[in-house]
């Protein structure tokens, strides 16, 4: 069974049709990336399937069950929306801590939320919330930061920044890890920390989608990749397929303006 069903997503803004006719799937344990030129929808498809964006149409399935169908407005309900978010954790490519808190504090807030709002947690507050400490620092110390994690985002490099968001998307616990251009705020050095820190997921077999600008990185990580140009999906094959045996005009084109 597919961990990822993504069938006939299409997203439009005004007038603009972003995203048409999306469809991929993706096994469990695998790595997708995302390659393209800005504006070709690749933020946009991850926002969706992370419902920071509602498509327009289309369905996503995980684990074989249908958590999203655009055509039933029930789908966009809070607590059905509430309930589908565990299966996906974003990482943003601009980290987006909180300054007010510290690094074990951003990594713990969203778990602490999302148990606020079970049913037995004022009767079992306490051990809830010394579980979610526990994860948060097991997560931490698995990003390398045990040592930070009483800093401030502003005490924090941008890659210890990244890695602390990493920690927060895993504290989630999904299906799904959802990666956008992770390391475009980043100088080189620091780059190469983060990929290193997301590589040595994919080796512990976490299932991930990478919106990526970093070809050798994509080439070198991932099972599946896909080419977005305008919207759609022009290429989607194995890393060898895409970058090696490329079938489309554009798709050789874009990998050729990069190699010039």
């Amino acid at each position: 069974m597919h961990i990822l069903e993504v069938e006939h997503i299409s997203k439009s803004f005004e007038k603009t049709e972003v995203l048409k006719d999306i469809c991929f799937t993706l096994e469990k344990s695998q790595v997708l990336s995302i390659i393209g030129s800005s504006g070709s929808g690749k933020t946009t498809l991850l926002r969706c399937l992370n419902f920071l964006e509602h498509a327009d149409q289309g369905t996503i399935k995980v684990n074989g069950e249908l958590i999203f169908d655009a055509t039933d407005p029930s789908y966009r309900k809070e607590a059905v929306m509430r309930r589908n978010l565990r299966h996906f954790g974003l990482v943003f490519q601009s980290f987006n801590l909180f300054p007010q808190y510290t690094a074990l504090e951003n990594v713990m807030l969203a778990p602490k939320l999302s148990a606020a709002k079970e049913k037995d947690y004022k009767s079992h507050k306490k051990e809830i919330l010394a579980s979610i400490e526990e994860d948060a620092l097991k997560y931490l110390d698995m990003m390398g930061l045990s040592d930070r994690i009483g800093n401030y985002p502003h005490q924090l490099s941008g890659g210890q920044c990244q890695r602390v968001a990493i920690a927060r998307a895993l504290a989630l616990k999904p299906d799904i890890l959802c990666f956008d251009e992770p390391t475009s705020a980043l100088d080189p050095e620091l780059t190469g920390e983060v990929l290193k820190v997301i590589k040595s997921l994919a080796e512990q077999k976490m299932t991930m989608i990478i919106v990526t600008h970093e070809m050798s990185f994509a080439k070198d990580v991932s099972d599946q990749v896909i080419f977005m140009n305008d919207g759609i999906v022009l290429e989607h094959g194995t890393p060898t397929e895409v970058f090696e045996n490329p079938k489309e005009e554009r798709t050789k084109q874009f990998l050729g303006m990069l190699n010039t």
